[in-house]
């Protein structure tokens, strides 16, 4: 019976412990993620820097066609910005209250709080997408986005949990006036490409 009530101790102490630490991470991700895409784009990306659009002699769009220098160079250096800022927030561990070692979930934010020590894995990667939206007549909105996808993994003493946050971010849009070609209004003119950064391991710390 003593082992079986510490088993069941350790196993509810540990799932209280790995919700504490990924929503604990999911927060840090966000403010990391939202600070480099601040950082990145704070030279005020225009629309005309990352697309081109070609029209005829009747003010008709003929193609659409993406600057692929800008678009990776945002893409890679808010990719490895994010992966900084993951490594820099997440360098003195998580706070974690008193109550949370219980293993009873209505106790878990209760007492005072201990700083507890991961080892956060994460891996960053960055893509833009577009859509295309009716706006009145022969007028089509063109929207561009950059996706922030981070893959994390939290290393505790007890278990390891995996997740992944997704960051979506308005970069510009215009609405362009004429027909545009079905063609795009069906497609993604950025492809599915992606922008990585490498996985980083902070040190156990904090």
């Amino acid at each position: 019976m003593l082992i079986g009530a510490v088993v069941a101790m350790h196993v509810n102490v540990t799932r209280v412990l790995k919700s504490i630490a990924e929503a604990s991470m999911r927060s840090i991700t966000t403010v990391a993620v939202n600070d480099a895409v601040y950082y990145t784009l704070s030279d005020s990306v225009r629309y005309e820097d990352l697309v081109t659009v070609e029209r005829d002699g009747e003010g008709n769009v003929n193609s659409i066609t993406s600057n692929a220098l800008q678009i990776n160079r945002i893409a890679r250096d808010t990719a490895y910005m994010s992966q900084e800022n993951l490594q820099t927030m997440s360098a003195e561990g998580i706070e974690v209250p008193l109550g949370a070692f219980t293993g009873v979930e209505a106790w878990a934010g209760f007492g005072p709080r201990v700083r507890m020590r991961i080892i956060p894995i994460s891996n960053v990667a960055c893509r833009f997408v577009s859509s295309f939206e009716s706006a009145g007549i022969n007028q089509t909105k063109h929207s561009v986005y950059l996706e922030v996808v981070a893959d994390i993994s939290i290393v505790m003493p007890a278990a390891t949990s995996n997740f992944a946050s997704l960051t979506e971010v308005l970069i510009c849009e215009s609405v362009l006036v004429g027909r545009v070609p079905d063609t795009y209004l069906q497609t993604d003119i950025f492809g599915e490409s992606y922008s990585l950064a490498p996985p980083v391991t902070p040190q156990r710390s904090g």
